[in-house]
């Protein structure tokens, strides 16, 4: 297997106090070895899709569904990580009459304008782009709404999301930035995760290809897929990566336009040939793989995975699991150690 030597893909969330500190951070330490940073979804948004739903409940148009029992979130081994109540949409509210305010559009146009100084004064080296995250309309529809409203929650979100992602688009300079379109519930479902209904595949397909296309051929776009780390490992222990191959090969062919990239996963524990080998099943044309196998504490684990993937697949680029500013802060600095071990 031809291999090239592989980018340091930061996921998305830093544990750092805010934007400038993360860009700073990153295009020091990194920087030399990335291709694009984030801002590292500081502030409100460190609690990924959180924020969301405490906007939705605030909102008139919307209450907490008392018939249903609260959504526990749950991980592999069991424990509860979360409850989370069902929201749905009040009687005699027309659900196209209905505004959100993520604020997603004046972060980014915000950051971007710190991520310039920066890259100006030196501090972010020339060729990085500004790399903008977002999760999907089925995060916060599998995660917050209740299953009757799913189709109608997916239509109204999405367009919101396309509201939004249209000002980014007018505002900055499609040159300098990336998108990158976090896949986590999705991929729970893959797992049978949620009570999902029949035909819930080609559901995930037709909302990301229809995400993906929202983003015009010169700007950048990957894709995350994910398994949900709130306590810094996977919501489900996969057996080996062929449902995240499906995924992965689903998309690619969803999406009209290309895509850069798709990072997958890989659990700290998984350093077998069985798990990687269905990245032989890949069949993403010029779309590049990053794997999310740099595990702090575990450098020899983590290179040990590279070796073992590459008997597979071409790795574009190394990169954690997920992000890191929602677990402990004390991984942060050790996995950027064995990030720039792996690509030096």
């Amino acid at each position: 297997m031809n291999q090239i030597k592989p980018v340091i893909h930061m996921v998305g969330s830093i544990p750092l106090e805010d934007a400038e500190t993360v860009f700073r951070t990153l295009g020091q330490r990194v920087g030399h070895h990335a291709e694009r940073i984030p801002d590292g979804e500081t502030g409100r948004r460190q609690r990924w899709i959180s924020f969301v739903m405490d906007q939705l409940k605030a909102n008139p148009a919307f209450e907490v569904d008392q018939s249903l029992p609260p959504f526990q979130f749950t991980q592999y081994d069991g424990t509860v990580v979360y409850e989370i109540p069902r929201l749905t949409i009040k009687d005699g509210v027309d659900p196209k009459t209905i505004n959100f305010d993520t604020g997603y559009a004046d972060d980014a146009i915000r950051n971007f304008a710190t991520f310039d100084k920066l890259q100006k004064a030196g501090d972010i080296p020339a060729n990085v782009k500004y790399q903008i995250d977002m999760a999907t309309p089925l995060a916060i529809t599998y995660n917050f709404m209740v299953p009757a409203i799913y189709e109608t929650f997916i239509e109204i979100y999405t367009d919101h999301l396309a509201a939004e992602f249209a000002c980014i688009e007018e505002a900055l300079p499609h040159d300098r930035i990336s998108y990158q379109w976090d896949v986590c519930q999705e991929v729970l479902m893959w797992e049978g995760y949620y009570d999902q209904a029949p035909g819930y595949k080609e559901q995930i397909f037709s909302v990301l290809g229809r995400i993906g296309d929202m983003v015009p051929d010169d700007i950048d776009l990957g894709y995350h897929l994910c398994y949900g780390s709130p306590k810094d490992e996977h919501m489900i222990l996969p057996d080996d990566m062929t449902n995240l191959v499906d995924m992965a090969n689903g998309i690619v062919k969803a999406v009209g336009r290309p895509v850069q990239y798709i990072h997958m996963p890989v659990p700290k524990d998984s350093n077998e040939d069985a798990f990687f080998a269905p990245l032989t099943g890949l069949e993403m044309g010029d779309t590049r793989l990053y794997l999310g196998l740099v595990h702090a504490g575990d450098g020899a684990g983590s290179a040990a995975k590279l070796a073992t993937a590459r008997k597979y697949a071409t790795i574009s680029g190394v990169a954690t699991e997920c992000g890191m500013g929602r677990g402990d802060p004390g991984i942060f600095e050790p996995a950027l150690d064995i990030s720039l071990d792996l690509v030096e």
